[in-house]
């Protein structure tokens, strides 16, 4: 059974086209009838654990399982249920009476997949660039601004994160455009090759570009080992 008072929002990021993108899906109403689009989430049941309600929406948006999915942030403002109508279509959803509802945020960094499988109760999703949003039901709007500040947040304390999202070879174009992409803003290219050089665990290979009209660029890799062996020592400093 649902509990009314307690719920769990995925916020999946993504780079698409370019653009720092986050997943929406569908909000239908009791007729089918697209209404607009909302953050994946769900009320909690009675007996589910947090991470097994996020990670079930994430089952039910994408089909993923291996996505790292980390909660980030509780959002429980009375006003989160002022507008009647985000309250009204969660009650016929739910078949449940609805007041106060606290929100437990969930993030995660993953690969755009032209591949979708959407559970039946979702008729489409869209990535949609987060500095182009509509309004966007319940408080929505808000927990995906706080979700693109905390996505930068951790991966200045665990780089790793870029690279599990980067190809297994990757040039250092790719990477700093990554990271522009994320921060919204531009880095300098020298300086972005000198501090990227200083990293052990960024690997060049002896892989080129192949194809290219411009000069063909090394191909990098991301050696977790090295990566984890800093972090081992650094931790016992």
């Amino acid at each position: 059974m649902l509990y009314p008072h307690v719920s769990v929002d995925c916020v999946l990021l993504g780079v698409n086209e370019e653009k720092l993108c986050v997943l929406l899906v569908e909000r239908a109403n009791s007729l089918g009838e697209n209404i607009d689009y909302k953050l994946p989430g769900s009320l909690i049941y009675e007996n589910e654990d947090l991470d097994e309600a996020a990670n079930r929406v994430l089952q039910e948006t994408t089909g993923a399982k291996k996505v790292r999915l980390k909660q980030f942030r509780c959002f429980g403002s009375p006003s989160r249920t002022q507008n009647k109508e985000d309250v009204l279509w969660l009650e016929n959803a739910s078949k449940l009476k609805i007041g106060r509802i606290v929100t437990v945020a969930y993030l995660a960094l993953c690969k755009i997949s032209k591949k979708s499988n959407l559970s039946p109760k979702y008729k489409s999703a869209m990535w949609v660039p987060v500095n182009e949003l509509p309004k966007l039901p319940f408080d929505h709007n808000e927990i995906i601004h706080e979700a693109t500040k905390e996505i930068r947040l951790w991966i200045e304390v665990e780089p790793s994160i870029v690279f599990e999202y980067l190809p297994i070879k990757f040039t250092a174009f790719q990477l700093r455009r990554t990271y522009e992409i994320i921060y919204g803003k531009e880095f300098d290219i020298r300086n972005f090759h000198k501090k990227m050089a200083a990293l052990e665990y960024v690997v060049p290979t002896d892989d080129m570009e192949e194809g290219v009209a411009h000069r063909a660029a090394r191909y990098y890799r991301f050696d977790k080992v090295i990566y984890n062996k800093q972090r081992s020592k650094i931790n016992k400093k």
